[in-house]
């Protein structure tokens, strides 16, 4: 099982990424991940990094680490746009993007309104994550973020990784029947549990948020002879 952070991005500038991604990558993480948000889940007046150009500059200094949005949300940009923002960071960092896509739902439709972006049905939603995967599968890995039943049928359809949030090792287990799953979420009180816990029941990744004490995944990693770089 692989390990990444979440970058904090939720900032006016991209100091405290920077710095927290270089102590991560020391620590031996495998991936650095950044928010699709145009602000912070309700906090309009808060700031919010743009997630391409934040990930283009991380890889360009760690040279090594894969780096992801997650996820990118379609419909903000057209397809066409998207596609060629995951193919421009994939030519500076050749095999180490990975295609996260999400449909976004009802608690990041005020993002879409408050710029007059409009929040299209979830059918169609679906298909533009469809689209796009299939724009790229031949040059990234391709996740989904988990939905609905319909969404995660989609999702197995282009042959994607399932990226479930803050789920239980029993949801992991039961979702890594039909195909890979990856894991990302918050914090747990007990980490080195909730890894062995994810680990077992069949995660590719875990992905924390950016609180995360990146000592401890560290430990994690050095502890366990099964965990590869």
């Amino acid at each position: 099982m692989k390990l990444g952070v979440l970058l904090p991005t939720f900032r006016y500038g991209a100091d405290d990424a920077f710095a927290f991604a270089a102590q991560a990558v020391d620590a031996g993480v495998d991936g650095l991940f950044a928010y699709d948000h145009l602000w912070p889940m309700g906090s309009p007046t808060r700031p919010s990094l743009a997630p391409f150009a934040l990930l283009a500059a991380v890889a360009r200094r760690h040279e090594d680490v894969i780096v992801a949005p997650l996820v990118a949300r379609v419909g903000l940009v057209g397809t066409a746009h998207l596609v060629e923002e995951f193919l421009t960071l994939e030519r500076l960092a050749p095999s180490r993007v990975i295609c996260a896509l999400g449909s976004g739902d009802k608690l990041s439709a005020a993002e879409n309104e408050a710029y007059d972006i409009a929040v299209r049905r979830a059918d169609e939603r679906r298909a533009l994550m469809a689209e796009t995967a299939r724009e790229l599968e031949k040059r990234m890995p391709i996740w989904f973020g988990a939905g609905n039943d319909e969404t995660n049928r989609v999702a197995r359809d282009v042959g994607a990784t399932i990226n479930l949030w803050d789920a239980s090792p029993q949801r992991v287990r039961e979702m890594s029947i039909s195909g890979a799953v990856s894991w990302a979420g918050p914090v747990p009180p007990d980490l080195p549990s909730t890894l062995n816990a994810i680990r077992d029941a069949g995660a590719t990744w875990a992905v924390f948020a950016p609180d995360v004490d990146v000592e401890a995944l560290r430990q994690w990693r050095d502890a366990h002879d099964d965990y590869h770089l």
